[in-house]
């Protein structure tokens, strides 16, 4: 990642800890993504040469920015969903800030219902990173719209641990998901779709 970029990124994030101490309203609040943890999969996915990244939560726009940079040199492209029209605004011009508004498509929609219409096995990366209590109502989408190989990745899995369980329940019981939690940022949850997912009924 190049230092004007990464300069910009830094700036975000400071202005969205500035902008959530200012909040009552946790949903008003942009909750970004942790550093650590965007560069984690910053990383996975420039490793995977992931080209099709859905991403559900939006917010302003800082961890679309480093799904968007890391897809950018094999020409791949992020779906990022969000139900807050201003904040999709806000991350609209965050993204024509980093040169990067041609790799992704902003969609202000329910995440669950644009899971639901996406096809099969379409998706290199799924990131959810929104309402943690809907994602059980959301299954199986999230990995019917991953590729065999492809990863799932949710974020806050150690600082909400108990709205994030019952989706650590079925990940746990899904034989077509190989699961481990990672320690940065507010907790990462990676989830591997196997090569051999049609083999084990795929579930999805």
């Amino acid at each position: 990642m190049d230092e004007s970029l990464r300069a910009l990124l830094d700036d975000l994030y400071r202005d969205g800890l500035r902008h959530d101490r200012a909040q009552a309203d946790r949903l008003a609040r942009r909750r970004n993504l942790e550093p650590d943890a965007a560069e984690l999969l910053w990383v996975i996915i420039r490793a995977m040469a992931a080209r099709h990244v859905v991403e559900v939560g939006t917010s302003n726009g800082y961890s679309t920015i480093w799904l968007a940079d890391a897809v950018r040199p094999g020409g791949g492209r992020v779906l990022s969903v969000d139900l807050d029209d201003q904040a999709q605004r806000h991350a609209a011009d965050n993204l024509a800030a980093a040169g990067l508004s041609q790799v992704v498509e902003l969609r202000t929609a329910d995440g669950g219902a644009v899971l639901a219409e996406l096809p099969d096995g379409g998706a290199d990366v799924v990131f959810l990173d929104s309402e943690r209590p809907e994602y059980p109502k959301w299954w199986p989408h999230p990995l019917r719209v991953l590729r065999p190989g492809g990863l799932l990745a949710v974020d806050n899995v150690l600082s909400h641990p108990d709205e994030v369980a019952p989706l650590l329940e079925i990940i746990e019981a899904e034989p077509a998901l190989t699961a481990t939690v990672v320690s940065v940022g507010k907790g990462e949850l990676l989830a591997v779709k196997s090569l051999s997912a049609a083999a084990l009924g795929d579930r999805s």
